[in-house]
């Protein structure tokens, strides 16, 4: 059995936090209106988080999104520090995760290869072809 440490919990309730500061607070206009935080990576120390994001739109959507939320990063940490019970708000870090698109990528791949017609005719001469 798995026992949780410490930088678990808290980066669980990081998560939600930094998502509704994100939501609610932030008033940023280049903030994309479909912002998804993925996982957030905290030190054991508790004092650096890294939060991964995913933005669905174009790649300025992605950039201009990625800007505002570096740039609220300290009034992000000023908020955690006030409404989590933790002594230190974590330095906070945005990445931009792109392993959601990259997933649907691959998919609509798959899709193509799976769905496209077998136009060869089957040799009956090749090895490894049995009646």
């Amino acid at each position: 059995m798995r026992r949780f440490h410490r930088s678990d919990r808290v980066s669980g309730e990081l998560l939600h936090e930094v998502s509704s500061i994100i939501r609610n607070d932030m008033k940023d206009p280049r903030l994309g209106s479909f912002v998804s935080l993925i996982k957030v990576a905290l030190n054991n120390d508790l004092k650096r988080a890294t939060i991964y994001v995913s933005v669905y739109g174009s790649e300025e959507d992605k950039k201009n999104t990625l800007e505002a939320l570096k740039s609220g990063a300290g009034f992000v940490r000023s908020l955690i520090g006030k409404r989590m019970r933790i002594r230190f708000a974590p330095e906070i870090n945005f990445v931009l995760d792109d392993s959601i698109e990259y997933s649907a990528r691959i998919n609509e791949k798959l899709k193509e290869v799976l769905t496209e017609p077998d136009d060869e005719p089957v040799d009956k001469t090749d090895k490894g072809y049995e009646e």
